[in-house]
């Protein structure tokens, strides 16, 4: 009989591959998950965080600029001069406004979007008109001003101070002999109306219309757009009479209910419709700037503006100045964006070349394992498929994890450029290891040569590209140098690329030396330093990435704090130009005489300068004034020179009257080349004269901000003029309160550090701060990381070459040397060869950065372009920890193979 043995279930009998592997090495991939959830939520977050603080930004331009610079106006006269009346006054009715406003707010075109809340429509006169009524004011004897408006929305926008809301009693036609209005509360009280006052605008070929005050209100969000877009709904004006000598007349608005608009027919007022749309600022994105500007564009005088007209009248037209604002955040963002990508391009080749050293690391630990699945018949392909499927598992979670936690710490962003960074780190960490097992085991065989610098020369292919890439690298540094930082992203990678060069300079150049220092350190009597340099000379070829990280990551870190320092000191030197010391306590009047030795006691305050400043001054007495400063010359002396304003001599301005009966003076440029150096008059404010002559010229002085001015002793002058009207004060941790308490209200009160900080004037310049610091310091972080593997990478061979060497006599000690003698020299001239390259990088890219856009924004500052200042804590600080790092870990590899032992490294037949 015959027996068929059962079918074997081959998955049951056969462990997976993938399982078995995490199980064998769970700490391995633990550590590769966790770098590849780090990396990818980092990746995610950086265009997130762009996102949001560009968005800020955006948002905090709109919220600054003034309503009617940001409404979008769209307004209509009554061109038709041959439309009967009765079909003109329909056209003002509240009925066919409001469907035509509905259709305008619909019109609007994406991404713009109109506030309902803060949008009306209505009818407006644009002549305003004489009110003759004698209780008016009328300032220089002209007549009051009045506009009417017909707005909707007046119950919703306004609470009733006093009476009641306008109404309009029947059908109002432009003969209608009298309408209800209302005020707002400054209108009545600078106007003097109350409720129950009659107000008369004169009528076209009418009697006048009477306007009755039935109401003064309060207006709700009065610095919105309903009332702010047209301010003059909400504030009366004092208007001067043009070519006239201080002539003024007061104009003001009255506003009508929206059913009494056909009455403004019968004034000479030429009554507009119009449509008011605030923009929803709240649902504007920075990245949706082209299309916000194309729609603009397109509703000024595009085919936007076609259907406007189509929906309204043939005459409507479209009036904005969002378009200008809009341009001057975009100008701003053009400044910063470049920064900051210099930074992320440094952060993200330093991460990646820790990725692709992870993966070099599993694939060199692994290398006895593949050679011999390859040499047992295992393919190219299904090796590598294989390789690909074992780290897709862990690196797939990871990379979604990573993903999760930067969408879910930083909302209100953009998600696909986040997805796409994420998704490329993941497809990086799950390719690096399949590759390069499959790159270095294409020949099936068990040992590998040596893959040292002495013995692998480098091939023709990688001299091209390594002389490619220094071509590339120096047309970008001359692009960059000659266009600054608002050309293409390559100008951007031109730090990058500098390091990357160096880098590749560095590996072919640095076992040079090492060698020279390895042969007469032979007849040294101990053997550690000649063994050290001469494996340190003969160091593996792999060690061209671990050099491009940490290269790029301190030329990074010392580009990232060389811009941080130019923007601090940009920042401090825009202050101290605007106030002239640590702070600065003046009035338009004499100071108390008390005052200086008050503030003397007060807290911080370590000197004290007393100036008299006379702005009113008029050199030849030519109509044009001049600020005189009066100034004690020593301390006004080691003032300027203590702050780096125009430092000179104190004897320079002492002089006597004896020799041209003139006071020497310090002046600015502009002020000595219009009135030389020869003796001059200057009327000062009290009617006095004194005569100076220049002998000294400066840029800049403490006392006065501006390109003109002139100071003198104040000893020359008469006793009224030089009593102090200023105080600059040297100080640290000044008490910004404390001042003000002791100088009273009649003096103004300037710190330094809150000028400083009145700089940062938008979340754009903030947020790329804050972002460009994090990247740095990730950088930095990776450089760390870089380091650790690249010495976790040799730890194998390092560990059996010191059992090895033990068993000839090596001592303990003699083991820590050697470890810590072999990674020295190649930390401190990558340390070295680092910071140099920061430095180069600092001094070549100088020329073409500008930080004045990040540093002080839109505000004007009283200084220069603000240019990259080296900062040697951001070039010593990384070398010198890289350098601690390197010795650090060689002692602990060290002191923990001699714990262990050497039994386990002496095995026969190990190729370590």
């Amino acid at each position: 009989m015959t027996v068929t043995p059962s079918p074997i279930d081959v998955s049951r009998v056969l462990a997976p591959w993938v399982r078995t592997r995490l199980r064998t090495a769970p700490g391995t991939a633990c550590a590769l998950a966790l770098l590849v959830a780090l990396t990818a939520c980092l990746a995610a977050a950086f265009p997130r965080a762009v996102d949001r603080y560009e968005d800020a930004g955006l948002h905090h331009a709109l919220d600054r600029a003034r309503p009617d610079s940001t409404s979008v106006d769209v307004y209509a006269a009554l061109s038709d001069p041959l439309l009967p009346q009765r079909e003109r006054e329909d056209l003002l009715r509240p009925g066919p406004l409001g469907a035509q406003y509905a259709n305008v707010v619909t019109a609007l075109p994406r991404p713009l979007v109109a506030d309902r809340g803060q949008s009306t429509y209505g009818v407006r006169t644009t002549n305003p008109q004489n009110a003759p009524d004698p209780w008016l004011p009328r300032p220089s004897g002209l007549p009051t001003q009045f506009e009417l408006a017909a707005q909707h929305g007046l119950a919703q926008h306004s609470t009733v101070h006093a009476g009641r809301l306008p109404r309009a009693e029947g059908a109002v036609t432009a003969a209608t002999p009298e309408v209800e209005a209302a005020v707002t509360v400054e209108t009545a009280e600078n106007l003097h109306i109350k409720v129950g006052s009659v107000i008369h605008i004169p009528g076209a070929d009418r009697a006048p219309l009477a306007v009755r005050v039935t109401g003064i209100l309060t207006p709700r969000d009065p610095a919105r757009a309903y009332w702010s877009t047209h301010a003059l709904l909400r504030t009366p004006s004092l208007v001067p009479v043009p070519n006239t000598d201080n002539e003024k007349f007061w104009i003001g608005s009255l506003l009508l209910a929206p059913e009494a608009a056909p009455a403004l027919l019968g004034t000479p007022g030429d009554p507009w419709r119009y449509w008011q749309l605030a923009p929803a600022t709240a649902g504007l994105h920075a990245y949706d700037l082209s299309r916000l500007k194309s729609a603009v564009a397109s509703l000024e005088s595009g085919p936007r503006m076609q259907e406007m007209r189509a929906l309204t009248d043939p005459s409507t037209d479209v009036s904005t100045d969002l378009d200008t604002v809009i341009s001057s955040y975009a100008g701003l963002r053009g400044g910063v964006r470049p920064l900051v990508t210099v930074a992320a391009f440094g952060t993200g080749t330093v991460a990646a070349v820790v990725l692709l050293m992870a993966g070099g690391l599993a694939a060199d630990r692994r290398r006895a394992e593949l050679a011999l699945l390859r040499a047992r018949g295992a393919s190219q392909r299904g090796l590598a498929g294989r390789l690909f499927a074992e780290t897709a598992v862990i690196a797939l979670p990871a990379g979604a994890l990573g993903l999760a936690l930067a969408l879910l710490a930083l909302p209100g962003a953009r998600a696909p450029y986040a997805i796409a960074a994420a998704a490329a780190v993941t497809v990086v960490a799950c390719a690096t290891l399949p590759l390069r097992a499959a790159a270095a085991h294409r020949v099936v065989r068990i040992h590998g040569g040596r893959a040292d610098v002495a013995s692998v020369r480098p091939s023709r292919r990688r001299t091209v590209a390594e002389l490619t890439l220094v071509a590339v690298t120096l047309g970008a540094v001359e692009t960059l140098r000659r266009q600054g930082t608002q050309g293409n992203q390559l100008t951007s990678l031109a730090p990058v690329l500098v390091g990357v060069a160096a880098a590749l300079l560095l590996v072919r150049l640095y076992p040079l030396p090492l060698r020279a220092l390895a042969r007469p350190a032979a007849r040294l009597r101990g053997t550690v330093t000649h063994l050290s340099l001469a494996r340190a000379g003969r160091t593996s070829a792999s060690a061209v990435l671990p050099l491009l990280a940490l290269l790029t990551a301190l030329t990074t870190a010392a580009f990232g704090g060389s811009v941080l320092a130019g923007v601090r000191e940009a920042r401090d030197h825009a202050a101290l130009l605007t106030v002239g010391a640590d702070a600065r306590i003046e009035a338009r009047t004499p100071l108390p005489s008390g005052l200086p030795d008050r503030i003397r006691r007060a807290p911080g305050v370590r000197d004290l300068t007393a100036v008299s400043i006379d702005y009113g001054a008029q050199p030849n007495d030519d109509g044009v004034s001049v600020p005189l400063a009066g100034v004690d010359p020593q301390a006004y002396a080691e003032l300027a020179g203590r702050t780096g304003q125009g430092a000179f001599g104190a004897g320079e301005l002492r002089g006597s009257k004896a020799d041209d009966d003139a006071l020497p003076a310090l002046a600015s440029p502009s002020v000595a080349s219009k009135y030389g150096t020869r003796p001059f008059p200057v009327r000062q404010a009290d009617g006095d004269t004194v005569t100076v002559r220049i002998t000294v010229v400066r840029d800049r002085t403490p006392a006065v901000t501006g390109d003109g001015f002139l100071v003198v002793d104040r000893a020359g002058l008469s006793a009224s003029e030089s009593r102090p009207t200023a105080l600059l004060l040297t100080g640290t941790h000044l008490n910004g309160p404390a001042l003000h308490r002791t100088s009273g209200s009649s003096a103004v009160v300037q710190l330094r550090s809150e000028e400083r900080a009145r700089y940062v004037d938008s979340p754009l310049q903030s947020g790329a701060e804050r972002v460009y610091a994090a990247a740095v310091a990730a950088g930095a972080g990776y450089a760390v990381l870089t380091l650790l593997l690249s010495l976790l990478r040799a730890a194998p061979e390092r560990t059996a070459l010191l059992a090895r060497l033990r068993t000839m006599g090596l001592t303990r000690g003699q083991g820590r040397r050697l470890l810590i003698l072999e990674s020295l020299p190649q930390a401190g001239l990558a340390a070295a060869g680092g910071a140099l390259t920061g430095w180069a990088t600092i001094r070549l890219l100088s020329p073409g950065i500008d930080l004045t856009t990040i540093a002080l924004a839109t505000r004007q500052a009283p200084t220069g372009e603000a240019v990259l200042r080296t900062d040697a804590m951001s070039l010593v600080v990384p070398a010198v920890a890289m350098v601690l790092v390197t010795v650090g870990v060689a002692g602990v590899q060290a002191w923990w193979t001699g714990r262990r032992g050497t039994a386990p490294e002496l095995r026969v037949g190990d190729t370590r």
